[in-house]
């Protein structure tokens, strides 16, 4: 098939009229899984059982149990999550609006649980008591400033 210079204009510009589109759709693909895996860090929230997110806090209130819970942040959860729990280096941020927003029961479940693959470790030894004073002052923080990492 012998082709003229018109023919090969008409189907260079078919092809790139095909062409451009679909690439178009793999950049706005590329972004939304961008957008999806910077989400992700919180989607271990969503994993909790519906019966551990139901638990209620025993020490929901108590001030006491506040700062109790400030002392152990510090001690067994600031070094990854930030001194006023804003993210760092290893962990996100506890004031996002995922966190704040989650019941009591899933962040307790979290805490004992863990997320290992994400470098959460398993807080079951800590005692019942301890956890949830640890859940008590995280959610005492309420959202913070900075957007979560």
């Amino acid at each position: 098939m012998k082709m003229n210079k018109t023919s090969v204009m008409i189907l260079a510009a078919l092809i790139l009229s095909l062409a451009v589109p679909a690439v178009w759709a793999q950049k706005e693909n590329s972004a939304a899984t961008k957008i999806k895996k910077d989400s992700s860090v919180y989607a271990e929230l969503a994993k909790a059982p519906r019966k551990a997110a139901a638990r209620r806090n025993p020490l929901e209130g108590d001030p006491d149990a506040v700062a109790a819970g400030g002392n152990l942040f510090e001690l067994h959860c600031a070094e990854c999550h930030g001194e006023t729990a804003e993210g760092g280096r290893k962990g996100p941020s506890l004031r996002a609006v995922e966190v704040q927003q989650s019941p009591p029961g899933t962040l307790f479940w979290i805490l004992t649980n863990g997320v290992v693959r994400r470098g959460m470790p398993v807080w079951s030894k800590l005692p019942e008591p301890q956890r949830w004073q640890i859940v008590t002052y995280v959610k005492s923080l309420g959202p913070g400033e900075n957007p979560p990492q």
